[in-house]
């Protein structure tokens, strides 16, 4: 039996941690479901979430990977603390499709927290800095 050469080795849980904490995904995600659950009926505070978690996302596509994700970090965890001092009403209310969309918040909250600290904490910002020099997406780094 012979073993495929484009077969990948399988990925460690720290290197899933350190992608999904670099990406400006879940940030966004994070935004959507906090703006679904929280625009009708409008809620001040939990919506104040929403445009820090985007801004944190463009953080992060300008190229600040470790500082987006110690924002991500931050404002998710603070949302889910958040959340969860929230209590439905009834047993009744938590299996409806909100409380689906509320227990996918909380998730993607603890997700973004625990990703987020691990890729700021870990993460090399020489290395960071050099990736954006590299890359220069905007010309900042262009020196003719």
């Amino acid at each position: 039996m012979t073993i495929p050469e484009d077969l990948e080795p399988p990925k460690s849980v720290l290197s899933s941690l350190n992608g999904w904490g670099s990406s400006s995904m879940p940030a966004m995600g994070m935004a959507t479901l906090i703006t679904a659950l929280h625009w009708r009926p409008f809620q001040a505070l939990p919506m104040l979430f929403t445009p820090l978690l985007m801004f944190s996302s463009y953080v992060n596509l300008a190229g600040f990977k470790m500082d987006s994700a110690g924002m991500t970090a931050a404002w998710s965890g603070m949302y889910v603390l958040l959340a969860a001092r929230r209590r439905p009403a009834s047993l009744r209310n938590k299996f409806t499709l909100r409380g689906a969309v509320r227990a996918t918040a909380m998730g993607l909250g603890v997700a973004n927290t625990v990703a987020g600290g691990y890729t700021y904490a870990t993460g090399d910002r020489k290395v960071e800095e050099e990736e954006r020099v590299e890359r220069d997406r905007w010309g900042m780094y262009n020196k003719e």
